[in-house]
């Protein structure tokens, strides 16, 4: 058993802890520990599921299944935070998982393989590919803030309604994107489907029907579990002296994304840079062009004023991140030096959402 199935069994334990500590009301703290605790291995074998579920099922419904599921517990969270009206975390959440992923989990990804590897290549039309793509989700996410600071619409209504019309937009071009990548240009993305292990004898695949299963019960129990943490979330943070913005973008997202990170660095240090650049720039292009979408359409149905009129900070992190990923990036060349670039950047915007006053 590997370090990632050995440490997302025995963390499994805190799920009945979890349930333990809201039922016998051990307190917020407890709950708010041991749901996130138990949230990091529901995440891990959601992925799991996903990644099995797409190499049985072939390349084209396993590439729409992780485009779905990919990012499944960010989404999930998100949702359950919004059900219970805490649109500033669930927007700074969305800022959070992008800054995440693009930032701190290539940055380790590029830190620990450079480490390994004097220097890592990858392909370079993957990263202009995404690159572009992601600059245009940022574009469109950024707009509706850009134009409320600078005029005077200050109508909710009109607010929303851009929103839901950016939103619109935003899914519309995911779809083309999911067509771009699995149909009419799919050799350029065949990276993705690499085997984690270069080397190795070609596997059975997988039979669908347990990992079923698996996607189930872990759908369910993340759900649980996000229902648990989000009810305590505001209070134990806000005791500790944390805003609503640090604990979107920095605490939601850690918990989230765990099997993203394990995932990106793993391949890297098996030299494999095609797919860990595929991982983490696609991560954030789905929470950019579906998640926060769906979670502003949901908003609107639910009757929660979910909108895209983000903290115009937020908005100039999400830029900073996307233009020195790109500059980072485009050579198709990595190193040690330029992991802790990403990792420095990332570190220093984190202290400034922390002393943020929002």
């Amino acid at each position: 058993m590997n370090f990632k199935s050995l440490f997302s069994t025995v963390l499994l334990i805190f799920v009945p802890i979890s349930v333990m500590a809201d039922a016998l009301h051990w307190g917020d703290l407890w709950v708010f520990i041991t749901s996130a605790l138990a949230i990091l291995p529901l995440a891990i074998w959601l992925s799991t599921a996903t990644e099995e579920l797409a190499v049985a099922t072939g390349p084209v419904v396993g590439g729409l299944m992780n485009a779905i599921f990919g990012n499944a517990t960010e989404l999930i969270i998100a949702l359950a935070a919004l059900k219970r009206g805490l649109v500033d975390i669930v927007k700074a959440s969305i800022t959070g998982s992008i800054l995440g992923d693009l930032l701190l989990v290539l940055g380790l990804a590029m830190f620990l393989g450079g480490l390994k590897y004097k220097e890592q290549e990858f392909q370079k039309i993957v990263v202009r590919v995404s690159g572009s793509t992601m600059t245009l989700a940022v574009t469109a996410i950024a707009l509706p803030t850009i134009v409320i600071n600078t005029s005077n619409v200050v109508d909710p209504s009109a607010i929303m309604n851009m929103s839901i019309i950016v939103a619109g937009v935003l899914l519309l071009f995911y779809g083309l994107t999911l067509l771009f990548s699995l149909r009419t240009h799919s050799y350029l993305y065949e990276v993705g489907m690499t085997t984690l292990e270069p080397d190795a004898e070609p596997l059975e695949k997988p039979k669908i029907w347990p990992w079923i299963g698996v996607l189930f019960l872990a759908t369910t129990a993340v759900a649980l579990e996000s229902e648990l943490f989000v009810g305590v979330v505001e209070e134990v943070t806000g005791g500790l002296g944390l805003t609503p913005l640090f604990t979107g973008v920095v605490l939601l997202p850690l918990l989230g994304d765990v099997s993203g990170y394990v995932t990106a660095v793993r391949v890297a240090l098996k030299n494999n840079m095609d797919l860990t650049v595929s991982v983490a720039m696609g991560s954030s292009l789905l929470v950019a062009l579906f998640v926060a979408p769906v979670v502003v359409l949901v908003g609107q149905w639910i009757g929660q004023p979910m909108d895209l009129n983000f903290n115009p900070f937020e908005v100039i992190a999400i830029a900073i991140a996307v233009v020195v990923v790109n500059l980072i990036s485009l050579g198709g060349r990595s190193n040690w030096l330029d992991g802790a670039l990403l990792l420095a950047t990332y570190l220093v915007l984190g202290v400034a959402f922390y002393y943020h006053p929002a």
